[in-house]
């Protein structure tokens, strides 16, 4: 039976093992899937040791996404661009490493909340790791206009000019600008730590246009005050719960060949949880 798991600090709460066996169950493979509470500084020796107990990929997140890559023989444009995976793929001594979040994000806001992204304006808000992986898909998605907004200026405008010739060949505006973004926006995604922390709503209202969306990367808790905050000010709010199913499935797909009902497998994990 192939073994893939997920890696991470904290991991107790994740939801993949469930949704990946599911997806297994649903598409007629045949796998283990597991979570692994990894040491802050031992990343590199689990990813080691499980590849010696036959493992086949896992997912990385917080804190390690960005020492995923450093390991990896080679990148997939998307890992490269982000300069952080949340997937690792082993076959003999090739290290794949790919990052599915953006993609995820994007095929939940438009497959999912049928939030159309072309022509629009969008913000992110933080420059971190979640930022710089969802950009590059986001870009892709031909909006009019991304803000990247960050408390630190300077960070968020690495990640512009890293993206800017992608976002000139796409006829898209990007630009970074500090937490008191100017202007409203289609859509918001709060790409910080905030929700995790619980230190509070990182943006002001005013960024959100009548019946804008919403969307905080967190799900469950975690995401609650961000959700009821967009509620309270007209906007359409979303969590994180779409991006893990659909980054899950594209990690599906590059993992087996095959990709799995996101949708449905979404919904079922709704109505479990609530």
């Amino acid at each position: 039976m192939d073994l893939y798991c997920v890696m991470g600090n904290p991991v107790e709460h994740s939801k993949s093992p469930w949704i990946h066996a599911r997806f297994a169950e649903l598409t007629g493979q045949l796998l283990r899937y597991d979570k692994r509470l990894i040491p802050l500084d031992g990343f590199v020796r689990a990813v080691r040791d499980f590849r010696a107990e036959g493992g086949r990929g896992c997912n990385v997140t917080v804190p390690f996404k960005f020492e995923a890559p450093q390991l990896a023989t080679r990148l997939t444009p998307r890992a490269q661009l982000a300069q952080a995976s949340n997937i690792l793929a082993f076959d003999g001594n090739d290290i794949l490493g790919d990052n599915t979040d953006g993609i995820g994000l994007v095929m939940d806001v438009q497959d999912n909340a049928g939030v159309a992204l072309a022509g629009r304006d969008v913000l992110i808000v933080g420059a971190g790791g979640a930022a710089a992986g969802v950009l590059g898909p986001f870009i892709d998605a031909q909006p009019r206009r991304i803000v990247i907004a960050n408390r630190t200026v300077d960070k968020a405008q690495a990640i512009v000019e890293r993206h800017a010739a992608m976002a000139r060949e796409h006829g898209v505006e990007l630009h970074a600008s500090q937490l008191e973004a100017n202007g409203a926006f289609d859509v918001v995604i709060n790409a910080t730590a905030a929700s995790m922390s619980g230190s509070g709503i990182p943006i002001a209202a005013s960024v959100l246009k009548p019946r804008a969306l919403a969307c905080d990367l967190m799900y469950g808790p975690a995401a609650a005050g961000f959700v009821a905050w967009a509620q309270e000010n007209g906007a359409v709010a979303r969590d994180g719960l779409g991006m893990l199913v659909e980054q899950a499935a594209e990690a599906f797909l590059v993992w087996r060949g095959v990709r799995p009902p996101s949708a449905q497998v979404l919904a079922e994990l709704r109505a479990t949880l609530a």
